[in-house]
């Protein structure tokens, strides 16, 4: 008994120099963004019965505290936040704002970040009901959520899209219409992510205007690569660079990555790599 008090009391006087040290530690925000690939496509040995376990794997070894999915239909969400320990998300289907069709949801780590509010718009000149824009040939849509790092307390907002994949105006002034609902909801400048395939490559003049508000994580990262994101379920397969994350705010970025690993012996979780980055606040 006296050797359990005096363990107890080990513990109660170094928690506390534990706390201190950790404060003064930089507060790092782990993000990241990933294309799914929609569950109903028949992608044979890369469908999506065949390679779900795969998700949770590379989760709870990147650990994100955020990250945006495209593509994700509502029984993948589901599959995630019962298989992805400590995640929950928000984010409706794109079809008819509700569970119908691809879901542009975020996920976030409860233990490190907590939820305050979200939202979603679609991209077309009626943004609040579901409907397609200009020359999309898709509904498309981008979801939003103010959070907080409940390390650090601090306020953040984080959007996740996905841009048409065929519409040229649809890529331009949906992108746009994002550039200008972020000045709307984030009057108070937070620090912001937005994650997203935009299926334009970095060369694309459509990202002109947001490259006027926010910097891309794969530019600013001192530590960071050039990798195709976008894969094809094969290696060899001509690719390119169509998915990424934007960041305004934060003090730094201090790395950008593709997620190329392996993870069950699948040689792909996606036909799409996910993206990371480490942010500063």
């Amino acid at each position: 008994m006296k050797k359990l008090f005096l363990f107890a009391l080990t513990l109660a006087l170094v928690a506390p120099m534990s706390f201190s040290k950790a404060k003064g530690e930089p507060k790092e925000l782990k993000v990241m963004s990933y294309n799914i690939r929609l569950g109903v496509a028949n992608d044979g040995t890369n469908s999506w019965q065949f390679r779900a376990p795969a998700t949770p794997a590379m989760l709870e070894a990147q650990k994100p505290d955020v990250f945006g999915v495209q593509e994700a239909h509502d029984f993948q969400i589901a599959f995630m936040e019962e298989f992805c320990r400590n995640y929950k998300s928000v984010g409706v289907g794109r079809e008819n704002g509700k569970k119908e069709g691809e879901h542009m949801s975020i996920f976030w780590n409860k233990k490190t970040v907590s939820l305050l509010k979200w939202g979603t718009f679609w991209l077309s000149e009626t943004p609040e009901d579901p409907s397609m824009g200009w020359d999309a040939a898709c509904k498309r849509t981008a979801t939003w959520a103010l959070m907080k790092d409940k390390k650090t307390g601090r306020k953040f907002y984080f959007v996740n899209t996905h841009l048409d994949h065929v519409g040229k105006q649809a890529q331009k002034n949906g992108l746009k219409l994002i550039v200008d609902r972020i000045a709307t909801i984030n009057p108070q400048g937070y620090p912001m992510v937005l994650t997203g395939d935009f299926n334009i490559r970095p060369d694309n003049p459509a990202l002109a205007d947001l490259d006027k508000i926010m910097q891309s994580a794969r530019k600013i990262a001192p530590k960071t690569d050039n990798r195709n994101t976008f894969n094809g379920w094969s290696v060899k397969k001509t690719a390119e660079v169509i998915d990424y994350i934007y960041v305004s705010g934060f003090s730094a970025c201090k790395e950008y990555r593709t997620v190329t690993e392996k993870y069950l012996e699948r040689p792909f979780v996606s036909d799409h790599y996910p993206i990371f980055a480490r942010l500063v606040f």
